[in-house]
Order: structure tokens, then sequence, then C-alpha cells
């Protein structure tokens, strides 16, 4: 049996009965990094053997992994903090054990993402996680998240905050940081007005950023025709027609832009 564990965000008290019992009777734990896992075993003290499984080995390991599983063994997958396979390593394992019809079960626990979401205060109707914030189409996944008619969820690291909030000035955003955690911080504001805060207060720590969408009028032309393509599965003209709709402004403006800007910059 595979079992998916979810274990603690920040605050080493955040973690099932179901998943300490999985985690003292299982044979081994697949873990994102040894040191940080072995911090929740010497918490709780479990003594159980500890394999490196990240996304730089985890195609090594998985044949060895499948064996095991076919021979009856039960391994626990964790990653550094909240649920394996959400923007974690493990996915491929999951699927190839699913796909041999191996025993495979996951336990439900803290995840990053759910966690800010319920505290940030905002619509909760409709939502997207979309993972690290990358780094080199980072524009182009802001405008994407304006777009979105709900909230876009993102991971980022400090250092890339006062970056990204200059990028957005209008929009409604919240920052969570340090989830669970002693200074663990909730901000909701327009990017403008949590620029000038983190500005005069540098952000540390793990930071998950939602930002609220539905803003197709603050997206220039040459990127809301393909994104209206992409989101509803039309044309490139009936896009043209549509979003003309939404601006309240006539088609030949959209021809001209798209024309223009033929690539999304």
């Amino acid at each position: 049996m595979l079992y998916i564990l979810a274990t603690p965000i920040g605050n080493l008290g955040d973690i099932t009965l179901r998943a300490l019992e999985t985690l003292r009777s299982c044979d081994y734990i697949l873990c994102e990094d040894t040191r940080r896992c072995k911090i929740l075993l010497d918490h709780y003290r479990i003594q159980k053997p500890l394999i490196s499984f990240h996304t730089f080995n985890e195609k090594k390991r998985e044949e060895k992994v499948l064996q095991d599983l076919q021979e009856g063994k039960k391994i626990a997958l964790t990653s550094d903090a909240g649920t394996p396979t959400i923007s974690d390593p493990g996915e491929k394992l999951v699927q190839k054990a699913l796909d041999l019809g191996l025993q495979v079960t996951a336990l439900p626990g803290p995840c990053s993402y759910i966690q800010a979401l319920v505290l940030s205060g905002l619509n909760k109707e409709r939502f997207q996680c979309c993972g690290f914030l990358p780094v080199k189409k980072r524009q182009q996944a802001l405008k994407k998240a304006l777009f979105f008619q709900g909230i876009s969820i993102f991971l980022l690291p400090a250092r890339d905050l006062i970056e990204v909030l200059k990028e957005m000035p209008t929009t409604k955003i919240a920052v969570m940081r340090e989830l669970t955690k002693i200074h663990e911080e909730r901000k909701v504001g327009s990017g403008k007005e949590l620029l000038s805060y983190y500005q005069a207060h540098p952000p540390k720590g793990e930071i998950v950023l939602l930002i609220e969408g539905g803003k197709k009028e603050e997206l220039p032309l040459y990127l809301l025709i393909p994104l209206l393509q992409e989101e509803y599965g039309l044309s490139q003209k009936e896009a043209i027609k549509l979003g003309a709709k939404l601006l309240r402004t006539a088609k030949s403006s959209i021809y001209r832009d798209v024309n223009k800007n033929v690539k999304i910059q």
C-alpha cells in the first residue's frame, strides 16, 4: 500500500492521528528532505527508515519503490510540508502505482493553498491553484490570473513579492505569510497598498499569494483575445466579437491591436 501522507506546513501539531499511526506502521518513508522529515518523526518519537525522494532522484527511485509495493510493503509518501503531489514530487510515482493496479490511498491533512484560501476572507466560490509563480513568464501568468473568474493562488519566495505587487497596483490581493507558524501574517488590499506596506516591512519566509480575477478590462487586447480563445474554445474571430462586447468597444479597434501584437509578449 502506498500512503500519500500530508504533513504539517509549519506547526508540528497539525498532523492527524491516522497519519501518525500510518508512519508508525509503514515499512519506510519517502521524504522530499530526510532532515525535515526527521524533525517531525523525532517530535513524535517515531523511528522508521527514511529514503530521500525528490525532483532530482524520483525517476531513479521509482522502480525500487514500485517493486516493494508489489511485494506488499507499506510505504508512506511525504513532502517537506503539506500534501504530497500538490506542487511537490510524487505525482508520477502515484500514477504508475495506480496503472499497475497497486493499492494507493491518501490521508487528508494540511495544504497551504486551502489554508490560505480559508484565511484570506476572499470569495471562495471559484479558485485555481497555480503552483509556483514562474520567473520567466511571470507577467503572462499574472495577466491570466486577472482574466480568471475567481481567485488564483500562487506560491512564491518572499524576495519576489515586491516586484509582483508593482505589476498589479489596482488588483485586490491577499498575502498569506508563514501560515500556521508563530509569525503568521495575513494582509489583504490593493497591490499598491500592499506594496507600500511591504516596502516598509520587507517580507520573509514562505508566501502564498491570492489574486482576485475577473478584471478583463485591465488586460491588453493582445493578451485578452488569446485568453478568451483558450478559456471558451473560441476562434479568433469569435473571441474578438466577445472581447468587443465585454469591453464595450469597436471590433475594429481590437483587430488593429491584435494585428500589431501577433505574439503574446
